[in-house]
Formats: C-alpha cells, structure tokens, sequence
C-alpha cells in the first residue's frame, strides 16, 4: 500500500515537473526564458517549448504593433512665440525583447518612457517651426521629423518606432476665445459697413425714383394740360362753328345753360325784373 502511495506521488512529480517544464508562446507574443531574474534565451517563434522547471520564468511580450495616445495635450511655445495645444500618438513594437526587459521590463515602463521621449521631440522640433508652416503641407515633414527623432531616441530601449504624428494642434482656449471675439468684432465691422453701403445705395436708389416719379408726373401733368388746351380750343371751334350756323338756337342753348345753373338745384336767390332780357324765352320759344 505504501509503495502504491509512493508511485502515484513520484508520478503525480513528473507529471507536475513536465508541466512546469512547457510553455506556450503564441504567434503574436514572444517570450523572453528569465533565471532568478537574469535573462537566458529569446523565443520569437510560435510553438511548444521547453524551459527548466521550478528555477526558470518566462516573460512574454506583444509581437504586434501597439499604439500609444496621450490623455491630455501639452502646451507648445513656436518659434513666432505663438502657443498651441498638442498632442502626438504614436505606433510602435518590441523589436528586441532582451535590451526592452533590461530598459524598461514591461509595457507600462516603456509607454512612461516613450510618452516623455516624444513630448521632448515635439517640442523641440515645433520649437523651431511657426504656426504657418504647421497649418499648411509642411505639415507631414514635421511628423517625420518628430518620428526620426523619437526613433533614435528609442533605439536603445529595444522599441521600434512604426510611426509618430501629431493628432491635435489646437489654440488654448483663452487664445481660442480671443480669437473668436477679434475675428466677431471685425465680422461685426464688416457688416455695419456693408450696411452703411447699402442704405446709401438705397437712398441713392430712392432719390433717383423720386425724381424720376416727378419728372415723369410732371411731363404727364403738361402733357394734360396741353391736350386738356388742344380739346378745349378744339371744342370751343366746333361750338363756334355749330353755333354760327343757328344765331338763334345758340342763344336759346345760352339762355337754357343760364336757366340751368341759376335756378336748377341752386340754393342762390335772385332779383330780377319780370321783364328782363334774362327771361324773354319764358315768352315764347322765339325770345320775344
């Protein structure tokens, strides 16, 4: 019963031994064999593999590209002495797993590291460049710059620099404001004088209807007058005319207009001889 005991515990030793001894490296991680801390061997490829159990650890890393963005943009003075906020992301990978456990041991030692490497290139290189240069295409050239910089600073903590680009390049937010406030002032200028122009414009525009109208009403008031003229000269010839024909009808036709306008609807009270000249037609149709 004892030697029972004993060989299912030998067993259950090699079998825990054996499993102690393996590890698993996946095709995007890379292992990095460490005894009492001191590294012995890289394994980059994928596969089964085999360390010595109990007195050796393995460290694994990312094979695959990694990214890094900052949480909060950096103030940058430019060489016009105008301040920007920035902030720059970079990709990058564990090109040697060795020289970046001996640097930096892990991810979280090389993100510190990095994000202080590329804020000291970002504003060194945008220290000598102006906000126009940054506005317009030579914008790509700084982004190399900064990336060829933050590379050879890297180069020793075993970290391969993918790509590093400026992400944000914005005003501070009092700039900003007071940029905004300059650039509505001047829109507020801008339009007091495009409104001056335009009731000068309309009052020029008024002005000349205005006499225009005046003219014109004063053309068509002569006009009127003229023909009013014409057709009363006109008429008082064809009444002329018409009446020479009959001497006595044209007095009869006086004497009925007098008539009319004297003692139709009149209010106006006369005094008058009945034998009057003014009522010879109340005679006879003859005036006599």
């Amino acid at each position: 019963m004892n030697i029972k005991n004993i060989s299912i515990g030998v067993a259950a030793l090699l079998i825990f031994t054996m499993m102690s001894a393996l590890f698993t490296v996946n095709q995007t991680q890379q292992a990095l064999v460490l005894q009492f801390g001191e590294p012995k061997r890289i394994i980059q490829d994928p596969g089964l593999a085999i360390k010595m159990p109990f007195i050796q650890d393995v460290e694994y890393y990312e094979k695959r590209v990694l990214s890094l963005i900052p949480q909060d943009a950096e103030e940058v003075i430019l060489a016009d002495q105008k301040r920007i906020l920035v902030d720059a992301f970079a990709r990058f990978r564990i090109a040697n797993p060795l020289l970046f456990y001996q640097t930096v041991r892990n991810e979280f030692g090389a993100r510190a590291r990095l994000e202080s490497i590329i804020d000291s290139s970002v504003r060194r290189v945008l220290g000598s460049e102006t906000l126009a240069s940054i506005l317009t295409g030579k914008r790509n050239d700084i982004n190399n710059n900064i990336r060829d910089e933050v590379e050879q600073s890297v180069t020793s903590l075993g970290i391969e620099i993918i790509d590093v680009r400026l992400r944000r390049a914005d005003y501070p937010e009092s700039t900003s404001q007071n940029i905004f406030n300059r650039m509505k002032s001047e829109r507020e200028r801008e339009a007091k004088e495009f409104r001056a122009t335009g009731e000068e414009e309309a009052q020029k525009i008024r002005a000349d209807a205005e006499k225009t109208r005046t003219v014109i009403v004063a053309e068509a008031a002569r006009e009127a007058q003229e023909n009013r003229g014409r057709g009363d000269s006109e008429a008082i010839d064809i009444y002329a005319e018409s009446f020479g024909q009959d001497p006595e009808f044209f007095s009869f036709y006086r004497s009925m207009e007098a008539y009319r306008k004297s003692i139709g609807e009149s209010q106006t009270s006369m005094v008058l001889a009945p034998d009057s000249e003014f009522f010879k037609f109340f005679k006879n149709k003859l005036g006599e």
